[in-house]
């Protein structure tokens, strides 16, 4: 049987040789307050835990130390591997760490696998030493120890922060909306739409389901709300701004990305940018790899006989997920009788009908394929 080849960028297991007695294995566990670094250094039994602040020199020096005490033993470090989970700190320190000559990985948190048996106790100390055998699992190249996270570069984090503002504002904007509605339904106002201009105006002349005026401190709140509401409105009208001006110094496979994305029928120049900048910034090689990365994937239930899907594992990037859903009922190659909650005629009961499992033409698939497909200008760019 061929044994299959591992691939550049896989990232589920190390692709270079361990040799433990000359590497320096390192674990973080962070927290808001400090860090617990931990430690498998070699020529010592015992393996070192400290606490520091959340200061990178410091732990550079600790790091120096370890391999000095190394030394010391008789055992010669020419390797240091330093790793920690992604959370809220992202990842400065391991772009840091490699500027200082440290290797430096960051663990998908969801690929640690825990004991479910019962309910475990927690602590810094005991997520440490999880985090360290993890890690030490995937150094040797064992799978299904865990996974790393691809570290983007400081240009690549800031060219997502227009799309995820954006998301956030909007999302804010419909917050909003949604109390104004209540608030006037409340008093049994239903026929006022807060989204035009001039609504602040015309509150003074609204009456409640029972003839009064508004009450004076409801129409305060409604004023404040609709004053947040037009700053974000011009907030929004900066970011399209912006996005404009970035899309005119972009390079020219970024905008070459953009317009094939956008001739999709009903995709708009936000999505294209959201899908370029999250999907095609990555070595994502084929449907799979962007189905992984989207959530889309099946999320198995398997339990003796039984095996069956249960529907998408929602484990990937929540911003590329919703928008390749979106993409997938545009996609002309799906029968509009194949997407989910499409009203099926009798003729079209009639036909014969493929599999299930036989997933080739239905809505997830063709999006990941159709976003491949979008995005490649012909010469391999989407692959870079």
């Amino acid at each position: 049987m061929e044994r299959l080849m591992p691939k550049f960028d896989d990232l589920s297991r190390s692709l270079v040789a361990l040799d433990q007695d000359s590497t320096l294995i390192v674990v973080i566990e962070m927290s808001q307050s400090q860090w617990l670094v931990g430690g498998i250094v070699p020529g010592l039994e015992r393996e070192p835990q400290k606490k520091l602040t959340p200061d990178a020199p410091a732990l550079l020096a600790l790091l120096h130390r370890w391999r000095e005490e190394a030394a010391k033993a008789g055992r010669g470090v020419k390797r240091v591997c330093v790793a920690y989970e992604a959370g809220r700190d992202g990842f400065w320190l391991a772009r840091w760490l490699h500027e200082q000559g440290i290797e430096c990985h960051v663990i998908h948190p969801t690929s640690i696998a825990v004991s479910r048996e019962h309910r475990r106790a927690k602590s810094d100390r005991l997520d440490l030493e999880l985090l360290k055998r993890a890690f030490l699992g995937w150094l040797r190249g064992e799978k299904k120890h865990c996974s790393m996270a691809a570290i983007p570069s400081l240009a690549e984090e800031d060219a997502r922060r227009l799309n995820r503002e954006r998301q956030s504002l909007t999302g804010e904007a419909s917050r909003i909306v949604n109390r104004m509605k209540a608030s006037l339904a409340r008093l049994g106002i239903r026929d006022v739409n807060v989204k035009l201009p001039g609504a602040a105006v015309r509150l003074d002349e609204l009456r409640t389901g029972e003839g009064a005026a508004l009450p004076p401190l409801t129409r305060a709140e409604l004023r404040r709300e609709l004053a947040r509401l037009a700053l974000i409105r011009a907030q929004l009208k900066e970011i399209e701004a912006a996005r404009q001006q970035q899309r005119q110094q972009a390079p020219a496979a970024y905008r070459r990305k953009v317009g094939a994305l956008s001739q999709v029928h009903g995709l708009g120049a936000a999505t294209a940018d959201m899908l370029t900048v999250e999907v095609f910034s990555r070595a994502l090689r084929d449907r799979r790899a962007v189905a992984r990365y989207a959530g889309l994937t099946g999320a198995p239930d398997e339990s003796g006989k039984k095996r069956r899907e249960k529907g998408l594992a929602r484990a990937g990037n929540a911003r590329v997920r919703h928008g390749m859903i979106q993409l997938a009922w545009r996609v002309p190659q799906v029968p509009a009788g194949q997407r989910p909650g499409a009203v099926v005629s009798r003729a079209d009961r009639q036909r014969p009908q493929r599999h299930p499992q036989d997933d080739d033409r239905r809505a997830r698939p063709q999006a990941a394929d159709r976003v491949v497909a979008a995005g490649d200008d012909g010469r391999g760019a989407a692959r870079h």
